[in-house]
């Protein structure tokens, strides 16, 4: 059992079964759950009432088990920024992760789901990024040293999925109702690109089918 006052920690993750074993097993552990949500929209309605020293959020939650719990720990950091955060996910996503740790501020952690294999270990995590540090599974550590010598590694998690989805052909209309976003919004996604990949407009080269091309050398 830890000293002091309980570390007060929520939790969102879409799993009921996964959900319930983390919040008996925080509670062995002496931590203070003060919330456990099924999706990150309700973890973040709740922020204010529950007061969380640690956010704990799945990367991939409802309503479209894409990027919706980086998204929620971008929003945490931006208004809430005393919340540490620590990531828990199925799988290795380097490109959401590098935006979650680009402002080099301590108190974030990710961990891969299948390597989490002890209570300690998990309870060490949550301790770390509550004292300000990291947490950073080895295989993320890895994905994001290979994500420096990739060329599309300048791009954010959003700008990264409208490229995507221009290289399977989809307009810029279909792109934007899939991200749930504004065909406005999306252009300035798009036009982020196009810098970030050095494509001028030269007026004899077209930057969307160069961009596509360059999604698919890093393939």
């Amino acid at each position: 059992m830890m000293s002091g006052p309980a570390v007060r920690v929520v939790l969102a993750e879409d799993s009921t079964l996964l959900r319930e074993g983390l919040v008996r097993l925080l509670d062995e552990a002496g931590f203070e759950v003060a919330g456990a949500y099924g999706d990150a929209e309700q973890l973040l309605a709740d922020v204010g009432r529950a007061r969380p020293d640690v956010a704990m959020l799945d990367v991939r939650l409802p309503p479209d088990f894409t990027d919706e719990g980086i998204r929620a720990a971008l929003r945490l950091r931006r208004d809430h920024p005393g919340v540490a955060i620590l990531i828990l996910s199925q799988y290795l996503e380097s490109l959401y992760a590098e935006e979650l740790f680009a402002s080099g501020q301590g108190g974030l952690g990710y961990l891969l789901k299948e390597r989490v294999t002890s209570l300690d270990s998990l309870t060490d995590a949550i301790r770390r990024v509550h004292a300000g540090g990291t947490a950073l599974d080895p295989q993320v550590v890895s994905g994001l040293l290979r994500s420096k010598h990739d060329p599309l590694a300048a791009l954010t998690a959003r700008e990264a999925q409208s490229l995507e989805l221009m290289a399977q052909g989809y307009s810029n209309t279909e792109i934007a109702r899939q991200m749930h976003i504004g065909v406005g919004t999306l252009e300035k996604h798009i036009a982020a690109v196009f810098a970030k990949l050095g494509l001028a407009d030269t007026g004899t080269e077209h930057r969307r089918v160069r961009a596509v091309l360059a999604w698919l050398r890093a393939q």
